[in-house]
């Protein structure tokens, strides 16, 4: 009896063994599926990527030269350069951004550090996630009506800036308020302990931790402002000019316009082929210049912070 009690004590060790071997061979054999899989769909996103810049660095490099980048254009824009259309995109990304960004963070500051949870604060995130998700033509429509005509603005670039800056407000504002939940109560609690007032702590000690989220935020924001064409068509966007804008008021080109037009207007869509993809290729060096421009902000103050 006691022979057979100690066999099934080890017969039943030997399988807890065998059993916790088992699992943590699948666990492994999970994880190394798991891994294999995430790599595949990123390998498969970066080879995306990569092809439609190829793409377009292939057919749009022929078009660029210091005179595509710095002349007016010529013949209904068959010929000539994109100077406008450049200037042109600068000056939405800098206006746009003038108004959304201290708007879009102030909203959630209030948000996250003053407004409590209630049905009005319920009201306006859902009103701010509705509003993210909204296509651009709704906000270009809006901006007709109000900007264009109800305030007399015209076709102009501040319609267009005050559209687009509409349209991205709620980007800022979602992303400033994770970046804000991000920073650690403790910063706040012990900033409040010292006798500091909440917003000095606000300003002082929670703003510069959040800066890196905020950062990204606006790399988003960014690139959005860069690429919309119904907006900016309904609000001030021009056909075809052959000289800068001299005030706010008057009307514009920019490049994602300038490019709609080329593709789909045009009489001669094979011969302005390359000016089309020249037109991509610059639109698209802007863009990564202005979100490497962000990035190096945003590590800036990330390194200030671990100092």
């Amino acid at each position: 009896m006691e022979l057979s009690a100690k066999t099934n004590e080890s017969d039943h060790k030997v399988i807890k063994v065998h059993g916790g071997l088992s699992m943590k061979l699948n666990a492994r054999t999970s994880e190394k599926i798991a891994f294999a899989l995430l790599s595949l769909a990123a390998l498969i996103v970066a080879g995306f990527v990569l092809m439609i810049l190829a793409y377009i660095i292939y057919y749009g490099y022929s078009a660029i030269s210091v005179e595509f980048l710095t002349e007016m254009p010529k013949r209904m824009m068959t010929q000539g350069g994109i100077y406008p259309a450049i200037v042109g995109t600068l000056i939405l990304i800098v206006g746009s951004m003038a108004v959304a960004l201290p708007m879009g963070i102030m909203a959630a500051i209030y948000l996250n550090e003053y407004a409590g949870e209630n049905r009005t604060t319920w009201l306006i995130e859902m009103a701010i996630n509705n509003l993210a998700g909204t296509p651009s033509v709704v906000f270009g429509l809006f901006g007709l009506a109000l900007f264009v005509k109800y305030f007399g603005f015209g076709s102009s670039i501040l319609s267009a800036s005050l559209t687009l800056s509409l349209l991205i407000i709620p980007v800022i504002i979602r992303s400033s308020e994770e970046a804000l939940i991000a920073v650690p109560n403790e910063y706040r609690e012990s900033s409040l302990a010292l006798g500091v007032s909440k917003w000095q702590t606000i300003r002082h000690v929670v703003l510069p931790a959040a800066v890196p989220g905020i950062v990204t935020g606006s790399i988003l924001s960014i690139g959005r402002v860069a690429g919309e064409t119904a907006p900016i068509l309904l609000t001030g966007a021009a056909y075809y000019l052959t000289k800068l804008p001299d005030s706010i008021h008057s009307q514009f080109m920019a490049l994602p316009y300038h490019l709609f037009v080329l593709a789909t207007a045009g009489t001669n869509i094979a011969k302005t082929r390359p000016l089309q993809y020249g037109t991509a290729l610059v639109l698209l060096m802007i863009v990564l210049g202005l979100n490497i421009i962000a990035v190096l902000i945003r590590r800036h103050y990330r390194q200030k912070l671990k100092i």
